[in-house]
């Protein structure tokens, strides 16, 4: 889409952000020039904390015309990442994966102020193109941004505030094809999976104006962060067509994928982002 065609959408979007009987209503833009960091601190805000090097792996089924496709992400923290407005970020890898064959890699970058908001600073991404034999044919960087860049601005990944209702960017960067929403949907879940039971779970609705009829949850473990995601919520915000699970919690990626070999049928594939953040 034209950027003057983006800026007209967006502007219209705002306009009708709040509709009667929707889940959500006009996003919060939160004022980073406000915001103040200290040099280094650690991003352990209890429900999106990133203090250790290991990586999280998620997995689910879900059907694409008669065929089933197994997904994969898994969530590695890698420590320090670049100084960005200023502000020296906490980095962690992002891969994702159909039927073991590498789809995105994204590297998103996040830093904790000092009330306890973690911010988005932006993101790296590579996502990688199949013909129908499953050869590399190309690669592209769309959706990639960085606060500053473009008039890109950070958004909040994990508000400290955790009011239901509360609806905020997690980014905004219009001209990058990146404004990602979040909601503070519900608070005290329980969830079990089948790495364990949970209980004070954060459940957060995810929206994009750019795709409205995009909809997912992410569930969100103190202590532990992120456990479930739920995809392709209908307008009822209910029956999603798949769940991604926490699999697993390792010292280094499980996956070796060799990119020429194993995914058939995916031609110009490109992952939403938001469901993994």
């Amino acid at each position: 889409m034209r950027k003057v065609a983006r800026i007209f959408f967006f502007t219209l979007a705002i306009g009708l952000a709040f509709v009667p009987g929707r889940a959500y209503s006009a996003p919060f833009l939160p004022d980073f020039s406000a915001a103040t960091f200290t040099p280094g601190a650690p991003v352990d805000n209890p429900y999106f904390p990133l203090l250790d090097n290991l990586t999280r792996v998620f997995s689910g089924q879900r059907e694409d015309g008669g065929e089933i496709v197994t997904e994969r992400f898994e969530l590695t923290n890698l420590g320090l990442g670049p100084k960005i407005l200023g502000v020296q970020t906490t980095t962690q890898r992002d891969r994702a994966f159909e039927n073991g064959v590498l789809i995105e890699d994204t590297f998103d970058h996040y830093a904790q102020d000092t009330n306890g908001n973690v911010w988005y600073f932006g993101e790296d991404t590579t996502s990688f193109e199949y013909d129908a034999e499953g050869n590399l044919v190309g690669t592209n960087n769309e959706g990639a941004w960085r606060g500053g860049v473009n008039g890109a601005q950070p958004g909040y990944s994990m508000p400290a505030d955790l009011t239901v209702g509360f609806n905020y960017y997690q980014e905004f960067a219009p001209l990058d094809d990146a404004i990602d929403q979040g909601q503070t949907f519900a608070t005290g879940k329980k969830i079990s999976i089948g790495t364990g039971d949970f209980t004070n779970v954060l459940q957060v609705l995810e929206t994009t104006e750019l795709a409205p009829d995009d909809r997912e949850f992410k569930y969100y473990a103190k202590g532990h962060g992120l456990i479930l995601v739920e995809e392709a919520l209908d307008s009822d915000l209910k029956n999603p067509e798949f769940r991604l699970e926490l699999t697993q919690v390792v010292p280094e990626p499980t996956t070796f994928t060799l990119l020429g070999f194993g995914l058939a049928g995916i031609i110009g594939y490109r992952r939403s982002k938001k469901a993994r953040r």
